[in-house]
């Protein structure tokens, strides 16, 4: 079989569906669709030494969300091509714009936001019109004004043959967003293998899904009813201004009416637009509050509350906690607080845990929660029963702790190695990121959407079966967002499906066949 020269083959071998997606890659703009842990970094790698290989002089760029993946994905490239060490580079703002300048003129391989990638062009630093591929990692972020978008734009002007490859394990359930991101990558060919594919199929591991169910408490249900009284009071009056039509209404729709009042009270000024926006914004208040009492508990909601009292300075927070009904939530929340009641989905959490750890002592776990307090609360609790555990959260936020990035480098070599169990994690762990595969992953909540669901579920089951337990409240907004998300990945699969049978399909031929 013919290799590529600049291809590690001690370290890695190519499965037939890998050389099959990179076959279409090096000749067409490509959307290549894998499921999490099925090696679409690999096809990248292929793709990239094919194109090194066929001209030599050329440059390749791979733009990823988040710096720990920009730096992930150069180490993985380093550890499978064979080139000098400083061909590949990895940039970010923290290097100034000239030193750079010069970098750019130097190196073969560049790994790099895309927000800097979009600046260092429009400063003129970067010339894109040598790179004969660009790599978009998670690609279904190529929307609206995301700044894939703009690179993407940026490259295919200033590059006479340019060549891209998107890579994703989900770009979503809804039919114009995946269109949107095909026709922002100037998509020809779009590449997509499921688990059911029979090249893929073998490769599979099974994964146990559990759903457990807890029941919200009285006392929760008690403080429920205040928050809706007092929500439903804020619903009623937009339903008789005409702003909205129903009481049963998302978060998102209260968000774009805010910003479309907003927009609106820019113009005009007056008095009844004033009112509002205000009753829109204290809505979306206390919506956020049920939310925190159904899904996080106790903790959460009084910490919120305490924050609420602390910035007073909005017209919309000050009626809020004048509210008679959330006086009275306040109250009674404070009351469970200092008794130490709180979510009953943190004692199963534990329990889940401590039945793991006791079946296998060096079993690797990863949770995750959506609130970084949600997280610290998990960590000290399982810290409190002896199991060992680290958060794993973003990089600081204004007036709040976080992990720089060799922190967090730090931690997931810690796991990697069993220093520790369980990984509690935010959304961060989520996407691409390089963490071992686990025995458990845990949802302490679920996420209304298909894509951050596949992604965390995608930590388990790569080369040996897992299992994935989500907690779930009866009667709360966990169980609608677990069927929203459950639906659509269904309806995402499909509309894949009806995309992947709508291009001509390639020649059957893998990428050796092309490498002389």
């Amino acid at each position: 079989m013919k290799k590529l020269k600049l291809l590690n083959y001690s370290e890695i071998k190519p499965r037939l569906y890998q050389e099959f997606i990179a076959s279409t890659a090096i000749k067409k703009n490509t959307l290549c669709i894998l499921p999490t842990g099925m090696g679409k970094t690999l096809v990248a790698i292929m793709v990239a030494a094919y194109r090194l290989e066929k001209f030599p002089k050329s440059k390749i760029l791979m733009v990823a969300p988040t710096r720990p993946l920009v730096n992930q994905h150069m180490k993985t490239f380093r550890k499978f091509m064979y080139l000098k060490e400083s061909d590949f580079i990895a940039l970010t703002g923290k290097i100034h714009s000239s030193d750079r300048k010069v970098l750019y003129s130097k190196g073969r391989l560049f790994f790099a936001t895309p927000q800097l990638i979009r600046n260092d062009v429009r400063n003129k630093i970067l010339d894109l019109s040598d790179y004969n591929l660009v790599i978009v990692d998670e690609c279904h972020r190529s929307r609206k004004k995301y700044a894939y978008t703009s690179v993407i734009e940026y490259y295919v002007k200033q590059c006479s043959d340019p060549l891209i490859l998107g890579l994703t394990a989900s770009p979503g359930g809804i039919k114009d967003k995946i269109e949107e991101v095909k026709k922002n990558l100037h998509i020809q060919a779009v590449e997509i293998r499921t688990e059911e594919d029979m090249d893929v199929k073998p490769y599979v591991q099974e994964i146990n899904i559990e759903k457990i169910y807890v029941e919200l408490p009285e006392e929760f249900k008690k403080i429920k009813r205040y928050l809706e009284e007092a929500y439903r009071k804020r619903l009623n009056w937009l339903m008789r201004s005409r702003l909205i039509f129903s009481l049963k209404v998302s978060k998102r729709v209260l968000l774009d009416l805010q910003k479309e009042i907003g927009n609106m009270y820019q113009q005009s000024k007056d008095f009844m637009t004033a009112k509002a926006l205000t009753t829109c914004a204290q809505a979306i208040k206390i919506e956020h509050a049920i939310g925190l009492l159904e899904t996080q508990g106790v903790t959460s909601l009084y910490r919120y509350f305490l924050d609420l009292e602390k910035k007073k300075k909005t017209v919309a927070t000050k009626r809020v906690l004048k509210d008679p009904d959330i006086i009275k939530a306040m109250k009674e929340t404070k009351d469970l607080y200092i008794k130490g009641i709180d979510h009953p989905k943190l004692e199963k959490l534990i329990e889940i845990i401590e039945k793991e750890a006791k079946r296998k002592p060096n079993t690797k776990i990863i949770t995750f929660a959506n609130y970084r307090f949600t997280v610290e609360k998990i960590t000290k609790l399982l810290e409190a029963k002896g199991i060992e555990a680290r958060e794993f959260i973003g990089q600081a936020i204004k007036n709040g702790k976080g992990l720089k990035q060799k922190e967090q480098i730090e931690i997931l070599n810690e796991f990697k190695y069993e220093l520790f169990n369980v990984l509690v994690a935010t959304s961060v762990g989520e996407e691409g990121l390089d963490i071992e595969e686990v025995d458990l992953v845990v949802f302490y909540e679920p996420v209304p959407s298909e894509i951050r669901s596949i992604q965390r579920r995608g930590r388990t089951g790569r080369t040996k079966p897992g299992k994935i337990v989500f907690l779930i409240t009866k009667g709360t907004r966990d169980e609608g967002y677990y069927w929203y998300a459950y639906h659509k990945e269904k309806k995402m699969k499909k509309i894949l499906k009806g995309i992947k049978h709508g291009f001509k399909k390639p020649e059957k031929k893998k990428l050796s066949d092309y490498v002389s």
